[in-house]
């Protein structure tokens, strides 16, 4: 593995560990038992290093959205994406916690992600598109109000690991999935039809409460 790879990958084990604010270039190479000059050679700042995990978050989790792109059940291919994104969230734990601090401090990678965030509004919005064209959710009763449901769930989605930290003894009783609270919010919404392709789903314990 080439050094380059080796930073990124103790970067994300240490700013998981002790978060991105915690931990100085210095303790990423005292860790990899290299030189700070060399880390520096390949990232002169945190903020390039965190660009480049960033990159490969991303190419990661796109992954993750084109897999089952043509999936005859569109319930089943997100509900496959919302195991995987809990755990790309356990993989990069760093960035779900401490996204705040980094938007705030760090513009490049900030630039990012607000490009992502508008990509992935379209990839979600596109998921509500295809459950209404096959029947599987009811008409609006008010206005705008599954705009505003795609938009719950993306901060459900984005902040389940903020409050896992925030609320543990809820947490600890309940030991809940995010996609057990994803599908909670949508299951009002569906017709007939649409309860029948969610059930099944949960034949196949896909969804474990």
């Amino acid at each position: 593995m080439k050094t380059k790879q080796r930073i990124i990958n103790q970067a994300i084990i240490s700013y998981n560990t002790l978060g991105v604010t915690n931990v100085t270039s210095r303790d990423i190479a005292k860790a990899l038992k290299i030189s700070h000059g060399n880390l520096e050679y390949h990232f002169p700042n945190k903020e390039a290093l965190l660009m480049a995990i960033y990159k490969q978050m991303k190419k990661d989790i796109s992954q993750v959205y084109k897999e089952g792109k043509h999936a005859v059940n569109p319930f089943l291919h997100f509900n496959e994406l919302l195991i995987k994104l809990e755990q790309f969230h356990n993989d990069y734990l760093f960035f779900n916690l401490d996204v705040l601090e980094i938007s705030r401090n760090y513009p490049e990678v900030s630039a990012l992600l607000n490009k992502t965030f508008q990509i992935r509004k379209a990839q979600m919005s596109h998921f509500y598109d295809r459950f209404t064209e096959l029947g599987y959710f009811k008409k609006e009763t008010i206005p705008g109000m599954y705009l505003r449901l795609q938009h719950t769930i993306r901060i459900m989605i984005t902040f389940w690991k903020s409050q896992q930290e925030v609320l543990p003894y809820f947490e600890n009783v309940q030991k809940p999935k995010m996609s057990t609270y994803v599908w909670d919010l949508l299951t009002p919404h569906m017709t007939e039809k649409g309860v029948q392709a969610y059930n099944t789903i949960t034949q196949t314990n896909t969804i474990i409460p």
